[in-house]
């Protein structure tokens, strides 16, 4: 037992690095998750340095689990890691927000915090307790092997599907195709543009909207599409040009949930030229959207072949 014990380090250590090397990829994505977790005080205004910390101790655990003389140490870090990263998780399906993990950066596509990743991250604890309690050996041929099932039994958590998620979210009762959408001024459409409008509602403070960032901009080969959001312009615009999209439309509507009794972004209204609603509904997957974009031909406001991109 023993044996089994001491073969989780090189597992802790692969894993430690490979989520390390995905947040570096994206630190503002990965601050931006933090912030949508929202278990910190000032929540946007700590959530950077947050990343930044979290980055260190993955990378400081990884290399002080290598060596025999400070692998315990090295351990105790990463299993106060994985706790918090438990914690968190937990008090974010206890909370019902929907949250992109963030376990591995910022992902691009969608990959929200689910009984899925708790029971991941309480295995990932489960490794460090386990290397915790038992003295430090040097590396072995078996270590290596049981190190392997570990990871597989990771990865085999990571990809287990959950049961089909429905292909969109109904829309708010006052959201119904033909009802009006109401939405604070926004930019008009280019002469002779008669595609419908996309509103992408956002928040640089979801993790879910900064991974459908990319989806929205690409939607713009089939209509226009607007971003709008509650937050402060300054930052939501900061938000737009770290991921690469500064060039989309904003419009800044401090009441545009209660006024159209949107839970949460990231949410999608589609309308014709008159602001009439032709679909809406929850966007937290490109699959979603696309479905949402689908459900426009059934409607007027028709994409055009001919409009302008």
């Amino acid at each position: 037992m023993t044996g089994v014990a001491a073969a989780a380090y090189p597992a802790l250590i692969c894993v430690l690095l490979v989520a390390m090397a995905g947040k570096a990829r994206d630190v503002r994505g990965f601050a931006a998750i933090i912030d949508g977790y929202r278990v910190l005080p000032s929540s946007r205004r700590l959530a950077a340095p947050a990343a930044v910390a979290v980055l260190a101790a993955e990378a400081t655990a990884a290399v002080l689990l290598i060596p025999p003389g400070t692998r315990l140490w090295g351990a105790i870090l990463a299993a106060a890691l994985f706790t918090a990263f438990l914690v968190a998780m937990v008090s974010v399906l206890r909370r019902g927000l929907r949250v992109d993990c963030g376990c591995f950066g910022s992902a691009k596509r969608s990959n929200p915090v689910s009984i899925r990743t708790v029971v991941r991250a309480g295995l990932l604890l489960v490794l460090a307790v386990m290397t915790v309690a038992v003295p430090p050996a040097g590396f072995s041929v078996t270590h290596l092997g049981l190190s392997g099932l570990y990871l597989c039994l990771l990865a085999g958590i990571s990809r287990f599907r959950r049961r089909p998620v429905p292909p969109e979210s109904p829309p708010p009762a006052g959201l119904r195709p033909g009802a009006r959408f109401r939405v604070a001024s926004a930019p008009a459409p280019l002469s002779g543009d008669t595609r419908p409008t996309l509103y992408a509602l956002i928040s640089p403070s979801c993790g879910t909207c900064t991974a459908m960032l990319r989806a929205f901009a690409a939607a713009r080969a089939r209509t226009r599409v607007i971003m709008v959001s509650a937050a402060e312009e300054r930052p939501v615009r900061e938000h737009l040009a770290a991921h690469g999209v500064a060039d989309l439309p904003l419009v800044i509507d401090p009441d545009v949930y209660e006024a159209n009794d949107i839970a949460w972004p990231p949410f999608a209204v589609i309308t014709d030229a008159e602001g009439t609603v032709l679909a809406a509904g929850g966007t937290d997957t490109p699959q979603r959207l696309d479905t949402l974009l689908s459900r426009v031909t059934s409607y007027r406001g028709r994409v055009s072949p001919g409009a302008p991109a």
